[in-house]
């Protein structure tokens, strides 16, 4: 059975990548975040690992690959483990 992934909103929060969950929530529903290629615009849409999240962050896009779902929001050492910036620097 495969895995069932995690909510958008809590994977970017989980790993720091937004501040707020509510923030993220408001970026994910207005359709600015792409997984593997495909907008988004719900909040509960499922990130898994493997997925590519491509997706603007002060100022620039940000591209990333899920390596592992986060079970909590833990310290940034945790939370960059938890995934790849494939962003072009």
């Amino acid at each position: 059975m495969a895995e069932a992934g995690l909510r958008l909103d809590k994977f970017l929060w989980f790993v720091r990548l937004a501040k707020r969950r509510s923030f993220a929530q408001e970026v994910a529903e207005a359709g600015h975040v792409r997984i593997d290629g495909r907008v988004i615009n719900q909040a509960h849409a499922a990130v898994r690992v493997g997925n590519v999240l491509s997706f603007p962050l002060h100022g620039r896009v940000r591209i990333i690959r899920v390596e592992a779902l986060p079970g909590r929001r833990g310290p940034a050492s945790e939370a960059q483990d938890c995934y790849t910036d494939l962003s072009a620097s």
